[in-house]
């Protein structure tokens, strides 16, 4: 299932690839009964974020970077009828005539407005016809005697996409004009002593185990587990916060070509940008626009809505840079006490109301500092959940990478592949147009997911990846510097 991005979610023109080694494992109740758990909390997430909408609203495209909602709906459920009902149970097509209306890479988001769309009755109703088939195949399949099948490998593969659509959805939400629709709690306060956290940790340096060869769910970009020696450096114990943002805008970082790389001033004027998207200030404060609401910009919350050009000139002023990816993920994974690299920070404990904002719980992050319980061996907090976090680094394959189930996953979005430069997974998709340099892709990796990801999608090895330019989902960042010294040691 690919991204059309923002999300991961969006694929189309699956051509299945042969599968890599993976350690198999007997079926259980264990395995089936996780494949139905997830599965119907995606479906409930889906609906949830569907039903609050009337019609028209659903029909509407609310930005040209984003589907009409109801082509997201109809897609998961035509995604789910080609890999669960076709290629995992071996049924016949129930509506092959969807293929190509929900086809991700022959459709680009701004385009899908105009095709014959199902309306929301009938969407609704062909998705709970595919679901209903699915868990029957889910009962009766013996889940082994192929890759796919094995430790229901593609029943949480599928999963897995349709939460990522309904992070899509949550940003097209976000998108939307009108009054507000949905709501959830706070997020959890930080704990007392939260603003006496040291600015930054030490990772020490050394190899650790990147990636994954046994995680049975991990997506194909996840793999295999391979060793990287990463020099020791210092990372931001917590991301970076709305008021420590402010004080860059404050101090005319947005006019200063100095900390912008020659693209991202470029972008930067083109695209006009002066603060993070949604932001506004009135009468002297920075007002924020959230899923139909404007309040005060919380200044101890991690900054969002920011594209990868904004957080590697913030961190250029700030006199540090922006983590590697392999930086990002030994701080998130890897366990000094047994050089092990764990599944989440945290260990390898399922995320928990207590560790982590995931699951679209609260429809905003936690103030820099909370889910000390969630902490990775290193100090650092909020590693995973609350914003996704921009790294320096580009998206490719992993020594030895192999494509599975299908290329179209991730393998044509690393550098020379036939999306670099094209607007994203999915043709044009939510990245834009906005291409790379030189005809490469130019995505960049992403890290840690957001309180709009869910747990089945988000792990320590989850790779995310859009163009530099993107800010409507939901990301922010966090920076670093080496550990040897190196002339400006940040503000």
């Amino acid at each position: 299932m690919k991204h059309d991005h923002g999300d991961h979610g969006d694929h189309g023109g699956a051509t299945a690839t042969v599968a890599p080694a993976r350690a198999a494992s007997p079926p259980g109740a264990g395995v089936r009964a996780r494949a139905l758990e997830a599965l119907g909390a995606a479906r409930r997430r889906t609906l949830a974020l569907t039903d609050c909408l009337d019609d028209e609203e659903l029909m509407a495209q609310h930005s040209p970077l984003m589907s009409p909602l109801v082509w997201d709906l109809t897609h998961v459920g035509n995604q789910e009828e080609i890999w669960l009902l076709r290629a995992a149970g071996g049924r016949e097509p129930l509506r092959a005539d969807l293929d190509p209306l929900y086809d991700a890479f022959r459709n680009p988001r701004a385009d899908r407005p105009a095709l014959p769309l199902l309306r929301p009755p009938e969407a609704r109703h062909y998705i709970a016809e595919v679901r209903e088939r699915v868990l029957g195949i889910l009962a009766e399949s013996p889940l082994e005697g192929s890759p796919l099948l094995e430790n229901a490998f593609v029943f949480g593969m599928t999963a897995q996409h349709e939460q990522q659509h309904c992070e899509t959805m949550l940003a097209t939400h976000q998108l939307r004009r009108g009054p507000a629709v949905l709501d959830a709690p706070a997020p959890p306060a930080a704990p007392a002593g939260a603003a006496d956290l040291p600015r930054e940790v030490l990772v020490p340096g050394g190899p650790f185990t990147m990636g994954t060869s046994a995680d049975p769910w991990a997506l194909d970009n996840e793999r295999p587990g391979h060793t990287v020696d990463v020099p020791a450096f210092h990372l931001d114990t917590v991301p970076v916060t709305c008021g420590a943002y402010q004080e860059f805008i404050d101090d005319g970082g947005y006019d200063d070509p100095r900390w912008w790389t020659p693209q991202g001033w470029a972008y930067r004027r083109e695209a006009g940008l002066s603060a993070p998207l949604f932001w506004e200030l009135r009468d002297g404060v920075w007002l924020r626009r959230r899923f139909g609401r404007t309040e005060p910009v919380p200044p101890d919350e991690p900054v969002m809505h920011v594209c990868w050009y904004e957080a590697d000139a913030y961190a250029r002023w700030a006199g540090r840079r922006l983590p590697t990816e392999a930086e990002w993920e030994k701080a998130a994974r890897h366990d000094p006490a047994t050089g092990r690299s764990l599944r989440h920070p945290w260990g390898d404990a399922e995320p928990a109301p207590e560790l982590a904002n995931l699951g679209q719980r609260h429809l905003r992050p936690a103030p820099a500092g909370a889910y000390p319980s969630g902490a990775a061996p290193c100090g650092a907090r909020q590693l995973l959940g609350d914003v996704w976090e921009w790294t320096s680094s580009d998206f490719a394959g992993y020594p030895g990478f192999a494509a599975f189930p299908y290329r179209e996953y991730s393998e044509v979005f690393f550098p020379g592949g036939e999306h670099g430069g094209q607007g994203g997974r999915g043709g044009q998709g939510g990245r834009g147009g906005q291409g790379g340099r030189g005809g490469h892709a130019e995505y960049k990796v992403l890290r840690g997911g957001s309180f709009a990801a869910h747990p089945v999608a988000c792990r320590g090895t989850f790779r995310n990846w859009d163009f530099p330019v993107r800010r409507q989902i939901f990301c922010g960042f966090r920076t670093a510097r080496d550990a040897a010294p190196s002339g400006k040691g940040g503000r």
